[in-house]
């Protein structure tokens, strides 16, 4: 019976989808509402960028689909009736609003370059801005307000009054609203974002932990096992929130290459991530004492890497632009020293050419540079690269990053464990997954995690550089040294540092196995 009532269950869950109006009518239902992007996301319990993509395309399933329908089928009903309620005014009345609304208009300055229409909104009709009273003429984050801190003065004697049909947003000032800094330079950068969070990305992440602990009476583990399932539409979230007024939309998803496809649903792209597997065959005459050291954070650390920023276009030849990143077929250098450094491209069975990231090619090429002459430049045969910044999820990186010390400083094994997850899942499921459908870059993906490795192997080379002997180095956080590694590398549990995993000891003594644990 058991397997019937599966099936019925199945059966139950398959039914016809709610009916959603088209894309167009989705956001013209929401901007006449006056509602932002980030308002309606925080009710349907998505991200924004979800909520962009469903205004331009794409369409949601299942619980969030009904909730979505729901939404806007109450937003047309109530628009509908404040439309034939201000059709019922004297013709008069809606003359003069008409006149006032088209001079608005006609006064009313664009938008400045970068900014995110998801938080700067031009009104019709000024209303009184939530800072000083002031009439405004743009709404950011659903409120009235001055983008120019001059704007904002003592509110006059008499406040003008609201259009009867745009209601003012006073009465809904939250109460953390703080006055803008003043024009002193100081705001310079964040100029044109009067209504900034007063907390920032990072207490957001201090938030949710909070919040969590509070629904679930303390309990940690209750809560620690709800954030961690939550940790990739959390991370999405707080991507959003760091990208805010930048000149990149990162949600897209530009058309890829078929080498960065999948060949079955269950194998793999074409793409080489030159991830290390390697051990030392033979150590110098003795025993030794070998200290495994873990890299930390090195997926966190990783994010800071050459990622292309649109749609990447084919080319051939060798030349290298720094400017554009992507991937490469390359012909690798030939490697001597295998003997006591790893090969910078991983442990490889088939000789030829191959597909290689960015991070992978960039190391390749500074090795055969002029500093370590290790090898020859790599031979590029064709490329797919887009332009390039180092910097893309910078802000996002430097988010989790701070979360993750103040939670080390303060002993917080939670929120460490949950910021941990948040950029571990962002980087794994940000290619083919069902677990991340808002963010489809494979690119990225490959790029940030040969990065990790590369980054490991730099590791490797500057202790085998600073006279350590390098046992062996294991994907993205496992080095294993012989010697004085304090003086070498820092120890603690930053993201510039390493933590001792573990200790053995090693040699050729007889039945001592090399680099094995005794």
């Amino acid at each position: 019976m058991s397997d019937f009532d599966a099936i019925d269950s199945l059966l139950d869950a398959v039914g016809p989808q709610a009916e959603l109006p088209p894309c167009q009518v989705r956001r013209e239902l929401r901007e006449r509402a006056r509602l932002s992007k980030a308002q309606v996301a925080r009710a349907l319990g998505v991200s924004p960028s979800t909520l962009s993509g469903w205004e331009n395309g794409r369409d949601p399933a299942g619980e969030v689909r009904t909730k979505y329908a729901y939404l806007l089928d109450g937003l047309n009903a109530k628009l509908t009736t404040e439309t034939e309620t201000t059709m019922a005014e004297p013709a008069e009345e809606r003359s003069a609003a008409s006149g006032t609304a088209a001079a608005a208009v006609a006064s009313t300055p664009s938008t400045e370059p970068g900014q995110d229409e998801d938080e700067v909104e031009s009104l019709a009709v000024p209303e009184p801005c939530v800072l000083c009273g002031r009439p405004a003429q743009q709404r950011v984050a659903g409120f009235a307000q001055h983008l120019d801190p001059s704007g904002c003065q003592a509110a006059p004697a008499q406040t003008p009054k609201p259009s009867p049909t745009a209601p003012s947003a006073r009465a809904q000032v939250p109460r953390t609203a703080r006055p803008p800094r003043p024009a002193d330079g100081t705001d310079t950068v964040r100029r044109g974002r009067a209504f900034q969070e007063p907390s920032g990305p990072t207490d957001l992440i201090h938030e949710a932990v909070h919040a969590m602990l509070a629904e679930h009476q303390g309990d940690v583990e209750a809560a620690s096992a709800v954030l961690l399932k939550r940790a990739i539409p959390d991370a999405m979230r707080l991507l959003d929130e760091t990208r805010k007024g930048a000149r990149y939309d990162v949600i897209a998803h530009p058309w890829i290459p078929d080498i960065l496809k999948k060949q079955t649903s269950k194998g793999a792209d074409q793409i080489w991530e030159a991830r290390p597997k390697w051990t030392r065959t033979a150590l110098p005459p003795g025993r030794h004492e070998v200290t495994a050291l873990d890299i930390n954070g090195a997926y966190l650390s990783a994010l800071k890497t050459h990622l292309p920023l649109g749609q990447m276009e084919h080319s051939t030849g060798f030349a290298h632009d720094r400017r554009r990143a992507g991937v490469h077929l390359i012909t690798p250098p030939a490697w001597e020293h295998d003997a006591v450094l790893p090969n910078p491209i991983g442990q490889r069975d088939e000789p030829g050419p191959l597909w290689v990231t960015e991070p992978t090619l960039r190391l390749l090429l500074r090795l055969s540079g002029p500093k370590h002459r290790l090898c020859e430049p790599p031979e590029v045969h064709e490329s797919y690269t887009s332009g390039a910044t180092e910097n893309l999820l910078e802000k996002f990186r430097i988010a989790l990053k701070d979360a993750r010390d103040t939670a080390i400083a303060d002993g917080d094994g939670l929120t460490f464990e949950y910021v941990k997850a948040m950029y571990s899942k962002f980087v794994s499921t940000m290619g083919e997954s069902n677990y991340n459908r808002e963010l489809y870059r494979p690119d990225w993906m490959h790029i940030i995690r040969s990065q990790a490795f590369a980054n490991l192997w730099m590791k490797a080379l500057k202790a085998h550089d600073a006279g350590l002997t390098v046992v062996r180095a294991m994907g993205t956080d496992e080095l294993h040294v012989i010697g004085d590694w304090r003086r070498v590398f820092p120890e603690g549990r930053g993201v510039t540092e390493v933590k001792v995993k573990d200790t053995y000891t090693a040699g050729t003594d007889a039945e001592a196995s090399t680099g094995g644990k005794q």
